[in-house]
């Protein structure tokens, strides 16, 4: 078990826009270190702006829905909130 994990940059914050709701909101997934490794977080507009300056972020692209439609059918895990608050259940 000496293998060396590679470190992880703390000091890198992502942002990645889901929605910029009508309602003012912003939906957005908000990342440490690494970007697949996040939390979807929803703020007003003004306090997004804010956030991402605060934390000095790295913006990253939109996710490609398709290819997340593709893969989701073939997985019960693959999934986000934000998929998960548009979706109609039975």
């Amino acid at each position: 078990m000496d293998k060396e994990q590679p470190a992880i940059d703390v000091s890198k914050k992502y942002v990645r826009l889901i929605e910029r709701r009508p309602d003012g909101f912003v939906e957005f997934e908000f990342a440490i270190g690494e970007p697949d490794l996040c939390a979807e977080m929803l703020l007003p507009a003004d306090a997004y702006e804010a956030f991402c300056e605060a934390n000095k972020v790295i913006q990253l692209e939109p996710r490609d829905e398709s290819d997340e439609s593709d893969e989701s059918e073939s997985s019960d895990w693959n999934w986000n909130l934000h998929q998960a608050t548009h979706q109609r259940f039975r």
